[in-house]
C-alpha cells in the first residue's frame, strides 16, 4: 500500500498570471530543507495511487522515501493539467517558461534551503532537458531518468515514420487522468494531439519548439543521467544524447531493465534510490561526501548478462565496429521470406533479395500466425526479411551505436523501412526445426521512411541523423543508399547464439506493445534489398570483446 502522506496544495504564480497548482510535502520540522521538483501532466491528486508497473505515469519515484531523507519534494502539474490552470501546452514555450517558474517559487520559500533537484521518469524527464536553456538561478542538479529529448525523432516520428504512442495511447491515457482523479477536480483537456500530430509529419517549428535536443548544450548544472536500455523505442536516446551534449559535471548510468514496465517498477523502488539517485542529491543538496564525484563518469548494465561495466566516457573506448554483411546465402536456422545470412565478408557477386508486399499471410502489421494457425500464436519473423548469423562460437558483447548501411530499391515512389536486431536461441527441440522458429530477443530497432534520407549536418559516421525537413520520392527501381541509427545498446550475444537482422516495411501491435506504427494502405509494391559488389549493405556494430 502507499503511505505517502497528505501534501499541502499551493498555487504558484506563472508568468503570465496562470495559477499553477503543486502539492508539497516535507519532512517534520521548521526546515528549511533542499528541495526535490517534478512537473508533469499526470496530476498529484493520483499520487496516493501505489507507484508501480500498473501504473505507469505515477513517475516520480518514491516521494516518502526522499521526505524520510529530508527533502521536502514539489510536484507541480503543468498547465491545463490536475488543479493548475490554462490550456496544456505538450512541451511548449509556455510549458518551459512554467518549470522555471516553479523551481523559482521552491526555491524561495520559508522552509526551503534555496538548493532545488529535479527528479522523475519519463514526461518529468522530458521536460528537465529544457533546464540548461532556462537556468533557473535556485536549480542545483538535474537528476534525469529515463527521458527522450528529441520529440519528433524519438516519440512522435520514427525515422520519419508516424507512431501511435503520444496522439494515440498516451493522449488518450492522459486525459483519462485528468478527467478521473483519485481526488480533487475532474479537469478536462481540450487539445487535440492526434490532429496536430497529423498536420506536421516533417520536422517543422512546431516541433522544433518542443524538442529540447537542440538546447542540451546549455546544460551547465550538475547532471546525473540515468537511463533504461529497454526503453529503446521512446527515451534511451535521449538519456545518451543528453550526456553527451552537456556541457557541466555530468554522469551517465544505464540499466538493463527490459521494458517499460520492469523500468517502472524499478524506478519506484526505494532501494533504487537509495543506491543510485540518493548519492547524487546528497552531494549537490546537502554537500554530504557520498562519494559522488569518485564514481565512473559512465556506469552501464549489460542487458542479457549480470555485469555492469564501467567507462570513462561513451561509447566505451574499447568497442571497435564489425560490419556484418548482408547474404543471400541460406542460414537454416529460421523459416522467414529469404533465409538470408549475416557473414564477416562481403558477397562478391551483387545481387538483390524482393521484398513484395502486403504479404498474403499478414494478420497484424507484417505478423501472421504460426504454422498451425491461431492455436500456435503470432509469428514474428515468418513474413518478414531477416539475415542470420552462424552459431556464435564464443560470446560477443556490445556496447557503443548500432547502424545499418542498406542498398535498396523500390517500384513504390515511397517505403519505409523498420529493422530489428535481434539475439536468435538455439532451437531447443530437434523436432521443431522444420516447423517451429526458435525464440528470440530483440536487442535493439530502428526506422526509416526512405523519402526522409537526407542527412543532418550533425551526423556522424557512427550515427546517422536524417533531416526530417522534406520529402524527397524515390525514382522507381533506382538503387539508393539509406544511412539508418538503430538505438543504442549494450548486450551480450552468449555462445550458441546467433545475431539475426530483420527488415520489412513496418510492424505489429502484437509485437510493439505500445510503440506501433500504422501500416499505410498505400504501401503496395516490391522492395529489393541489395547484397554485394560496389552496394554491400551491411550492419555495423560496436563490439566491446573484439
Amino acid at each position: 500500500m502507499n503511505t505517502i502522506g497528505q501534501p499541502d496544495i499551493a498555487l504558484i504564480g506563472a508568468h503570465d498570471g496562470t495559477a499553477l497548482a503543486a502539492a508539497v510535502y516535507k519532512p517534520k520540522g521548521a526546515g528549511p530543507f533542499p528541495v526535490l521538483f517534478a512537473a508533469s501532466p499526470y496530476r498529484f491528486d493520483n499520487n496516493s495511487l501505489p507507484a508501480s508497473a500498473q501504473f505507469l505515469w505515477r513517475e516520480t519515484g518514491p516521494i516518502e522515501f526522499y521526505v524520510q531523507q529530508g527533502y521536502a519534494y514539489v510536484h507541480m502539474d503543468l498547465r491545463g493539467c490536475g488543479r493548475s490552470g490554462g490550456s496544456f501546452d505538450f512541451l511548449g514555450s509556455k510549458d518551459q517558461r512554467d518549470l522555471y517558474d516553479g523551481i523559482e517559487w521552491a526555491g524561495a520559500q520559508s522552509w526551503s534551503n534555496g538548493r532545488v533537484g529535479t527528479i522523475g521518469q519519463s514526461y518529468y524527464c522530458m521536460v528537465q532537458w529544457f533546464l540548461g536553456k532556462l537556468a533557473p538561478p535556485a536549480l542545483r542538479c538535474i537528476g534525469a531518468h529515463d527521458g527522450l529529448a528529441d520529440l519528433y525523432r524519438a516519440g512522435v516520428y520514427h525515422g520519419g515514420i508516424p507512431c501511435d504512442f503520444f496522439p494515440g495511447y498516451w493522449w488518450y491515457q492522459n486525459r483519462f487522468i485528468n478527467r478521473f482523479p483519485v481526488s480533487g477536480p475532474a479537469h478536462e483537456q481540450e487539445r487535440d494531439l492526434a490532429r496536430e500530430v497529423a498536420l506536421h509529419p516533417l520536422l517543422d517549428e512546431f516541433w522544433k519548439e518542443r524538442s529540447a535536443h537542440a538546447h542540451l548544450e546549455q546544460i551547465r548544472m550538475p547532471l546525473f543521467s540515468s537511463g533504461v536500455w529497454g526503453k529503446m523505442q521512446l527515451h534511451t536516446r535521449g538519456n545518451i544524447d543528453g550526456f553527451l551534449k552537456a556541457k557541466g559535471p555530468k554522469r551517465l548510468r544505464m540499466s538493463a531493465a527490459p521494458n517499460a514496465w520492469a523500468a517502472a517498477a524499478e524506478f519506484a523502488s526505494p532501494e533504487f534510490h537509495r543506491a543510485v539517485m540518493l548519492p547524487f542529491y546528497d552531494h549537490y543538496l546537502k554537500d554530504l561526501d557520498t562519494g559522488w564525484l569518485a564514481r565512473p563518469p559512465v556506469e552501464f548494465q549489460v542487458r542479457s548478462a549480470t555485469v555492469a561495466r564501467t567507462a570513462r566516457e561513451w561509447p566505451p573506448p574499447s568497442a571497435s565496429y564489425r560490419k556484418l554483411y548482408l547474404d543471400p546465402a541460406k542460414s537454416g536456422s529460421v523459416h522467414s521470406l529469404n533465409d538470408g545470412s549475416l557473414s564477416e565478408f562481403a558477397p562478391l557477386r551483387a545481387s538483390g533479395a524482393e521484398f513484395s508486399y502486403p504479404n498474403p499471410g499478414w494478420v497484424s502489421g507484417v505478423v501472421g500466425f504460426g504454422p498451425t494457425g491461431p492455436a500456435s500464436g503470432f509469428d514474428a519473423a515468418r513474413r518478414v526479411m531477416t539475415y542470420t548469423s552462424e552459431a556464435l562460437k564464443e560470446d560477443i558483447e556490445i556496447a557503443g551505436p548500432i547502424r545499418v548501411v542498406l542498398f535498396a530499391s523500390s517500384s513504390a515512389p515511397d517505403t519505409d523501412f523498420f529493422l530489428k536486431l535481434s539475439d536468435q536461441f538455439p532451437q531447443e527441440l530437434a523436432e521443431h526445426r522444420a516447423l517451429v522458429n526458435p525464440r528470440f530477443e530483440v536487442v535493439s530497432r530502428g526506422w526509416l521512411r526512405a523519402s526522409h534520407r537526407a542527412l543532418d549536418a550533425a551526423s556522424t559516421a557512427e550515427v546517422p541523423i536524417h533531416t526530417h525537413d522534406r520529402v524527397e520520392l524515390l525514382e522507381k527501381d533506382k538503387i539508393y543508399r539509406f544511412d539508418i541509427s538503430l538505438e543504442p545498446q549494450a548486450y551480450r550475444f552468449v555462445a550458441g547464439h546467433r545475431v539475426r537482422l530483420e527488415i520489412a516495411n513496418g510492424d505489429s501491435p502484437m509485437t510493439e506493445a505500445l510503440w506501433p506504427h500504422f501500416y499505410r494502405p498505400d504501401r503496395m509494391g516490391v522492395d529489393v534489398y541489395r547484397h554485394g559488389g560496389e552496394q554491400a549493405s551491411c550492419l555495423v556494430l560496436p563490439i566491446l570483446n573484439a
